[in-house]
């Protein structure tokens, strides 16, 4: 097979403004490759545009057309590469077994801690200096004192795991220093500790609210979802594999949304082109085998799964506004991949989303909820009342959940 070289990621620019950037991957194939090479693409704020992707079982070979977000101008290709070849399997040569080796065991924890006195914006300024640095927020607890201060702690992971270098911290301090401004009081960095166990966790959710976001009728985020996704299951085509055809409502991070879902339930894709949106809705053809290697000729595994897949597409997050006593709450919860991963960003854009209405944040908290066949990642806002979104009136939330829902969707 020989030893690959760099070549095994590939990155060309678009020929004129606004062209995508074409990102190819040509490695040895493993099971889930494909969904986590778009979350790394997802974790640096592009959306993948157009895809084709193909593997025999032992080798793949994938083709991204990806954009920035209009949140993301900046895009540092060089890390983004470095990153995919990372996720590739480790006999792509000395080097990247080595990459590899350490991103397989848990990264580090560290606790980041700081002190300021508030202003409008600063939680989702914080965060993007966090994001484009390549941290992974794992846990936050944000508070606000009655004297307008507020304590940060964000438990982060370094995707470059690099954190342990005086030099990455001394970066990651003044990065945060220059955007803290003459609002900054303190900024500390630490290898998380014990007091981990405490932040982590916060109260059950309200029984009304769980109800809301995760109760048996479902939970559609864009209407009724008759129109929003059709699946259609053909296995006289292919003499191998079972060809799923898809047509939904384009949003952020469908195709990784689509991968993770299928890798979740066992479903290996041997071939799959995700065409560009055309009026707002995208066509996916899917060649897809059971872990037997067989068809899924199975009518339930069939329903089953097409049934997930639907919802994962019509919902993948959730959002909702409730009342925690004389306050007002924002909840937003998106399903946890088996492998015990979140949705990449999601704090990222619930931030920006407030930022742009002008609302405040009071406190934030992020935890995990259990339901019968899943486990969920639940980010909870408390905001502040302004004059501008009165959090009283129904039309004013009702504002606040589309402004984030459109967000997080890409809408």
């Amino acid at each position: 097979m020989g030893i690959l070289n760099d070549d095994a990621v590939l990155i060309e620019p678009g020929k004129i403004s606004g062209d995508p950037t074409v990102v190819t991957v040509n490695c040895p194939d493993e099971s889930g490759l494909g969904s986590t090479l778009c979350r790394i693409i997802l974790e640096f704020g592009l959306s993948i545009t157009r895809a084709d992707f193909s593997t025999d079982g032992r080798w793949c070979y994938i083709v991204f057309w990806v954009t920035p977000d209009i949140s993301s101008p900046k895009i540092d290709w060089d890390s983004l590469k470095n990153r995919l070849l990372s996720a590739c399997p480790s006999c792509l040569g000395s080097f990247y077994f080595c990459l590899q080796s350490n991103v397989s065991k848990p990264p580090s924890l560290y606790l980041l801690k700081f002190f300021c006195r508030d202003r409008k914006g600063l939680l989702h300024d914080v965060t993007k200096v966090l994001t484009e640095l390549e941290f992974t927020i794992q846990r936050v607890k944000v508070m606000t004192t009655p004297d307008g201060r507020v304590l940060d702690m964000f438990f982060i992971t370094d995707a470059m795991d690099l954190l342990h270098t005086k030099q990455r911290q001394t970066k990651t301090c003044d990065h945060l220093t220059a955007v803290l401004g003459e609002h900054g009081v303190s900024c500390e960095l630490e290898l998380a500790g014990p007091e981990l166990e405490s932040v982590q966790r916060f109260s059950s959710l309200p029984p009304l609210a769980a109800d809301e976001l995760f109760g048996p009728d479902g939970f559609d985020i864009s209407g009724s979802s008759s129109n929003k996704a059709v699946l259609t299951v053909d296995n006289q085509l292919s003499p191998a594999h079972t060809l799923l055809q898809i047509r939904c409502v384009d949003q952020k991070g469908l195709f990784y949304d689509i991968l993770r879902t299928s890798k979740d339930c066992d479903v290996h894709i041997a071939y799959g082109r995700f065409s560009s949106k055309v009026k707002g809705y995208r066509n996916l053809e899917l060649f897809v085998r059971g872990t037997d290697g067989n068809k899924i000729l199975d009518p339930k595994h069939q329903a089953n799964f097409c049934a997930r897949l639907k919802e994962e597409m019509v919902c993948p997050l959730r959002v909702i506004i409730v009342n925690r006593g004389p306050d007002t709450e924002l909840l937003v919860a998106n399903p946890v991949e088996l492998s015990g991963k979140g949705r990449p960003r999601v704090f990222y854009d619930v931030t920006l989303a407030l930022k742009s209405l002008g609302i405040c944040i009071f406190s934030a908290e992020i935890g995990r909820h259990s339901t019968l066949d899943r486990q969920w990642e639940v980010y909870r806002f408390l905001l502040d009342e302004s004059r501008e979104f009165p959090l009283a009136s129904l039309r004013a939330r009702n504002q606040v959940v589309d402004r984030v829902t459109k967000t997080l969707m890409g809408w």
